[in-house]
């Protein structure tokens, strides 16, 4: 079985690569097409964009969190079924961990067999674009470049002699040339964890139906298509593709709260997926709107997001709040990554002002101007906790402009996780501990930590007996 498929990256961030990926999914669907969409790197907020675009979920692949072996059988599962394959690549197209460009987007790209279209920002250069495609090109050879796009073009002459600079340099055909977009027209904007969210964009569709039209209007859409058919990619099948979730993980069911609204969006699909393919049901929670937690639950997952932004209406929902303590105090398991651990505590700093929040965790939590943590983690479970193995390893990513700013007790005591990669919450620690609740900045995927879904649902059958 084949499927065409393309990787969207760029030369940097701020290249153009998002724009360009989602114009292509949300054109293709339009066309009637399926899309299997996916994102290079653990990036939530990208992934959630490419889903609304193409009208499914969009997988994370990423060779630092997961085995090959993994990424290869989530690509079989997701390309099987569609016409296109697109992958959106993060940062540079070489750039990872080292100079040897370690989990890079290449790298992606040569294990999954996908050519790479590479997007240019050709601000204020001409034949210069060419020496720089020119070296993507034999920087590694192994990368297939299939084409190119010129983004911010200037004008009709601008286009022309860099069109003319690659092609001749090159070899690389240019597929298109996007002409500078006023800021207000690409109505996707930025704050300080990348785009703003499909959950908080007001005009989401039409920032989507802003891309389509850039890359339907300024992209030789039947050339890209000629040319990823003549480079097809052979989709096998992996070692557990043929078996079903429920027939892999067969269980008693539990009931499992997830607090998902404006605030807490951040979940990857295949954490939602390895909890129900355990036999857990997912009960989705507001903790902006509603005014208790739902009866009956076993377990609680909170994941990452922007509290911050919400603070005030999150702090004004007392019975919530309320609610969350008095569950944590009879022994439901919760576990909570970044912005939840921020909901657990007592309250969060933000533009100057405090707001109380649900106080389940002795901390205060303080907003920064840069990153407090930002990469990838790597750490050792070293002490009891409701949902890790003591001599787990954990692989993860963190990503906040927040830190512990007080701590009513010995942070030492209370954190079960050595970091040997990342920030944590501090001291080298992670995993903020108390009763059944475990707290921590690092942000775990499923398909890479199946220990993850297993301690869960463990917690969660605990809980009921």
């Amino acid at each position: 079985m084949t499927c065409p498929a393309i990787t969207v990256a760029g030369l940097g961030g701020d290249s153009g690569k998002t724009l360009v990926s989602l114009g292509l999914a949300a054109a293709w669907t339009q066309a009637g097409h399926r899309v299997a969409p996916f994102k290079k790197g653990p990036d939530y907020i990208d992934a959630a964009w490419l889903s609304l675009a193409a009208g499914v979920p969009c997988r994370n692949l990423d060779t630092f969190l997961m085995e090959q072996e993994t990424i290869l059988s989530t690509w079989s599962r997701a390309v099987k079924a569609a016409r296109f394959a697109l992958t959106e690549g993060n940062r540079g197209l070489y750039d990872g961990l080292n100079a040897e460009g370690s989990h890079s987007t290449a790298e992606l790209a040569k294990l999954t067999g996908s050519p790479v279209l590479l997007v240019v920002n050709v601000t204020k250069m001409t034949r210069t674009t060419a020496a720089i495609v020119l070296g993507a090109k034999l920087l590694d050879p192994d990368v297939d470049l299939l084409g190119v796009v010129l983004n911010n073009v200037g004008g009709k002459r601008h286009q022309r002699v860099a069109t003319e600079a690659v092609e001749a340099a090159t070899g690389v055909p240019v597929i298109g040339a996007i002409p500078r977009i006023r800021d207000e027209e690409t109505m996707i904007p930025g704050r300080h964890l990348g785009l703003i969210t499909t959950d908080e964009h007001p005009e989401a569709q039409c920032a989507i139906e802003t891309a389509r039209s850039a890359v339907e209007e300024h992209l030789d859409l039947p050339k890209l298509e000629m040319l990823m058919r003549e480079r097809t990619v052979e989709v096998g099948t992996s070692r557990d593709e043929t078996a079903t979730p429920t027939e892999r993980h067969a269980g008693d069911s539990v009931r499992i709260g997830v607090i998902r609204d404006a605030a807490f969006p951040f979940y990857y699909p295949e954490n939602l997926e390895a909890l129900e393919a355990r036999g857990a049901k997912l009960v989705t929670v507001s903790a902006l709107n509603d005014e208790a937690l739902p009866d009956g639950l076993h377990a609680l997952y909170v994941g990452g997001g922007f509290p911050e932004t919400h603070a005030e209406r999150l702090a004004a929902n007392r019975t919530f709040h309320a609610s969350l303590r008095e569950a944590a105090d009879k022994g439901l398991p919760i576990y909570a990554e970044c912005g939840g651990l921020m909901f657990l505590c007592r309250s969060i700093e933000w533009q100057g002002r405090t707001y109380d929040m649900t106080g389940v965790l002795p901390l205060e939590i303080a907003w920064t101007d840069r990153p407090a943590g930002h990469g990838y983690t790597r750490g050792m479970v070293d002490a009891e906790n409701p949902f890790y193995p003591v001599g787990t390893e954990l692989r993860g990513h963190e990503f906040h402009h927040s830190r512990v700013s007080e701590v009513h007790g010995d942070l030492r005591e209370m954190t079960t996780i050595r970091l040997h990669k990342g920030a944590g919450v501090g001291d080298h620690r992670d995993g903020l501990t108390r009763g059944n609740v475990l707290a921590l900045y690092t942000h775990i995927h499923a398909a890479g930590t199946p220990e993850w879904a297993d301690g869960l649902i463990r917690a969660a059958k605990g809980f009921t007996n």
